[in-house]
């Protein structure tokens, strides 16, 4: 029994109801009687969708605590309390806490997508139990109950169709179709994919129009909104780019700091010093080696970065997604709602001797027509057609304030929106014309009638499909006449209708009929009017997105559960593909699982620019094949099917107008105005932080090299001073940091769009800026040592009297050289002045208040004291400045005689 009920639910669809109700011990009638309810919930579960455990408070606090970096910090801050060392071991834990605080912060407001689906499933649900239609919460659903559907309702469970009227299925957010899915109830082969289910409901999708009952076959977590819930649990969020190159960048650093204590330590012993003090030189070493703010200015970069995507309408979720961004090379797109509006509109329109397409603007009544032969707009046809889209229609569309206000049906407003471009008024027209009868659409008949009087004569108007219309024509209009329909004209119109349906456009086909008997709805001998193809049309403004992306060396690709003829169509009016080019289109039937793919498959699957009947499966089977190819994937959607793939991407869109709460949740970022241009403001964004956060890391690993190299060579040289680790601490944290951001508000370069994205492996720094920040490094600790070999010359050759100034002298003139070096940031080549870093006037605010700082701890004691600072001569202050100067001049030259970078 069992396995007979397994078999019948794995593809109900091809089931027949009766044989379907008997499998799961049903009744299509009655329902299931009270008493079976508890133990089909013990078997089944509860109807809901599955939320993974959030991770704990705890967990997420020490989570914070992992970074490499982190770990050689806590072991600096350690030993600095072991030595009593108290005031250098507090602010090296304080710089660690405040990095981990805005980690915390960051992660403790993510992953909601579980929850976001779970909420999707609470609502009420209709079900005949015992012969009784009783209301119930949907998480009580069982398979096997009978489920009652009506216009507007929320599917609560998949099921199997026995019964409907008129009913259409909106799963756009399900199968990324654009216009409401027609049901019936017929079955159906075994092997047809979600979207061609025509007998099927599913859960998490509405009813647009109908009633219907159906017989419950899955519930929570085993229909197909849970196995996408699977799904998302599944797709794990691969680590940014950025967070990759900053764990190798941190790696390297650490070597490089062990290595080089181990080398000062060694020195000091040799020397006979006391291994405590040569253990507390290797410290200050470790402290200098570490760039403590990096952190806290990329953190602060990214959401710059952030605020600035947020004023053109892009919202980011997740800071270090900013940066991922700038390094995006493919963008995966759906097609419904991301690239067309997600509305339905007339396309075209075809009358005898007359085709033409139109652009219809309802909202300023406005409707563009291509020019043709019989000037369509003056034409009775087309008067008619008209009035047949407004008469023989039972939505309505009106605009109030502005704002359209539509109701019933999508291809019927899209009709009625046509009527009002061309500037129609649907309630004076359906005033004029009373309406006597009407035979509403079926899926056997596939006309829709309705009878009309005005001035005491009758006429009939009809729409439905062409084959079945035609039937009931024995005329067309023709230049205002109606002229004999022969065997050739129909064999015409059929022609043209499959052209145009194979453009991915929906057919309707329009007639009608004057009569004096105004009692009968009669649709029969019609005169026919015409064609209308009906379109969900692309967004006016993404051909020209996609142009910059290909500018930028960003390839596009579509992806979605539409026909794939609809796809093509819309792929050439937007550019994806160039009209008339041979493009495959690659079919969700042809896709086969992620382990069976072959080496061709693949090959294919990289190549192709159109995806068509694609699952929630292939999708996430998509992006895993492109991010083994090494590439950094964006992908946008506004489904529930798109929810795994977005969670993969390296970078999901979700769309904020149309987009599911489900993909919102799921994504990284988020177009507040659906507008896919707004994704190329922040591809151009996350470029620019990418380029600032390069320039800033630049700058911070040069000044703390300058550093290093002070610390090693005074150690190895035996002299008597030393920085001290609270020092270094202040240079690194007050006047290394407040100048880095002030580089990470660069407005960026104009042309950064022109260049090609980095490749995925392109580390942070290159070799090229390796050696760059490494010649900085020498030039600036050679001028901090000159200024202290030179002051103490001159108190040898009694020109300064001060003695043991020189701790004092070198801290201070690493300060104003690392405070000078900011502007080697900016570009050699051209005019200095004019320049990205000098131009900007953040860069002279962290001046300012960075001297203003440096000034102010001299007049705070306890401060002073601290930093061990005493006070100083003009003589002494004129050496700082001197060589803090000469090490910027000698940098620039370098760089100006492109020596290096």
């Amino acid at each position: 029994m069992k396995d007979s009920v397994a078999e019948a639910l794995s593809h109900p669809h091809a089931v027949p109801p009766a044989q379907l109700a008997q499998a799961l011990a049903t009744d299509l009638e009655t329902g299931l009687r009270a008493e079976e309810i508890a133990e089909r919930q013990r078997q089944w579960g509860v109807n809901q969708v599955e939320s993974q455990k959030p991770k704990s408070v705890l967990v997420l606090i020490l989570h914070q605590f992992t970074s490499p970096i982190t770990y050689l910090l806590l072991a600096a801050a350690a030993l600095s309390f072991l030595f009593r060392e108290w005031l250098d071991g507090s602010a090296i834990l304080m710089v660690t806490l405040i990095n981990a605080a805005i980690g915390f912060f960051m992660e403790y407001n993510a992953g909601k997508s579980m929850e976001a689906l779970r909420k999707m499933a609470l609502v009420p649900a209709k079900v005949m139990r015992g012969g009784r239609l009783q209301e119930i919460s949907s998480e009580n659903l069982v398979p096997g109950d009978v489920l009652y559907l009506e216009s507007g309702d929320m599917v609560s469970a998949d099921a199997r169709l026995f019964l409907t009227a008129q009913l259409e299925i909106n799963e756009s957010a399900l199968t990324g179709e654009s216009l409401p899915t027609p049901k019936q109830t017929e079955t159906l082969p075994a092997g047809l994919a979600l979207a061609e289910r025509s007998n099927m409901v599913y859960k998490g999708s509405f009813v647009s129009k109908g009633n219907a009952r159906a017989l419950v076959t899955s519930t929570g977590m085993h229909t197909e909104l849970g196995q996408i819930a699977n799904l998302v649990q599944q797709a794990e969020q691969a680590a940014t780019p950025l967070e990759k190159k900053l764990e190798t960048f941190s790696h390297k650093l650490i070597k490089v700091t062990l290595v080089l204590c181990g080398i000062v330590m060694g020195a000091g012993l040799l020397q006979h010093r006391p291994w405590v003090e040569s253990l507390t030189t290797a410290i200050a070493l470790a402290v200098a080696a570490i760039p403590e703010g990096l952190s806290i200015v990329v953190t602060l970069a990214l959401a710059q970065g952030m605020l600035r995507m947020a004023r053109h309408k892009v919202i980011v979720k997740k800071l270090s997604a900013v940066e991922t961004l700038g390094g995006t090379n493919i963008i995966c797109t759906d097609k419904t709602g991301t690239l067309t509006k997600n509305e339905i509109e007339v396309d075209s329109i075809i009358v005898p001797g007359a085709e033409t397409s139109v652009k219809v603007d309802a909202l300023h009544t406005r409707l563009e027509i291509s020019s043709t032969p019989n000037h369509l707009e003056n034409s009775l046809n087309f008067e008619h057609l008209l009035r047949c889209c407004t008469l023989c229609n039972t939505a309505s569309y009106h605009i109030l304030n502005g704002e359209e206000k539509e109701v019933g049906d999508p291809v019927e407003v899209g009709l009625l929106k046509l009527a009002h471009s061309a500037g129609q008024q649907a309630d004076k027209i359906r005033g004029e014309y009373l309406k006597l009868a009407e035979e509403s659409f079926t899926s056997e008949t596939k006309i829709m009638g309705t009878l009309h009087l005005k001035d005491g004569k009758g006429i009939i108007y009809a729409k439905g499909a062409l084959e079945q219309l035609l039937a009931r024509c024995t005329h067309q209009l023709v230049d205002g006449q109606p002229v004999l329909l022969t065997w050739a004209d129909r064999e015409n119109w059929q022609n043209k209708e499959e052209r145009v349906a194979n453009e991915g456009l929906k057919i309707l086909a329009f007639a009608y009929k004057e009569t004096s008997n105004t009692k009968d709805l009669l649709l029969e001998e019609l005169v026919f009017l015409g064609l209308v193809g009906l379109l969900d049309p692309p967004r006016e403004d993404v051909r020209q997105a996609l142009e910059e992306c290909r500018s930028a060396g960003i390839s596009v690709k579509m992806i979605t559960g539409d026909h794939p003829a609809t796809a093509r169509n819309i792929a050439e009016r937007v550019g994806i593909v160039e009209p008339g080019q041979a493009v495959q289109v690659v079919l969700g039937t042809q896709m086969p699982d992620y382990d069976q793919l072959t080496q061709w498959q693949k090959k294919d699957w990289l190549n192709a620019s159109i995806f068509a009947r694609v699952s929630p499966r292939q999708k996430l089977d998509l992006v895993t094949l492109l991010q083994e190819n090494q590439l950094v994937v964006g992908m946008t959607g506004d489904g529930v099917n798109d929810a795994p793939a977005l969670k993969k991407a390296d970078i999901g869109i979700a769309m904020g107008i149309r987009g599911t709460q489900v993909a919102q949740e799921a994504a990284d970022m988020i177009l507040q105005d659906d507008a896919f241009p707004s994704i190329v403001v922040a591809l151009r964004q996350g470029r620019i932080v990418f380029d600032n956060i390069r320039k800033f890391v630049v700058f911070m690993l040069s000044c703390n090299l300058s550093e290093l190299l002070v610390v090693t060579l005074i150690s190895l040289l035996g002299w008597s001073f030393q920085l001290l680790p609270i020092q270094i601490l202040f240079i690194n944290l007050v006047t290394d940091v407040l100048p880095a951001l002030a580089l990470g508000a660069s407005p960026g370069h104009p042309a950064i769009m022109q260049h090609q994205p980095r490749p995925m492996a392109e580390p942070i720094l290159q070799n090229t800026h390796w050696v760059a920040l490494i010649v900085y490094a020498v030039v600036i600790a050679g001028c901090v040592l000159g200024a202290v070999f030179f002051s103490q010359w001159l108190v040898a050759q009694g020109q300064i009297k001060e003695e043991g100034y020189a701790n004092n002298i070198l801290f201070l003139t690493l300060i104003l050289c690392q405070l000078w070096h900011v502007f080697n940031m900016g570009s050699a080549q051209g005019n200095f002045f004019k320049n990205e870093v000098f131009t900007n006037a953040y860069i002279w605010y962290a001046l300012l208040l960075s001297l203003a700082i440096l000034g102010t701890v001299y007049l705070v004691p306890p401060v002073a004291q601290a930093l061990a600072l005493l006070p100083l001569s003009v003589p002494q202050m004129a050496v700082m400045a001197g060589f803090s100067l000469l090490s910027f001049f000698l940098i620039y030259l370098i760089r100006k005689l492109r020596l290096i970078l």
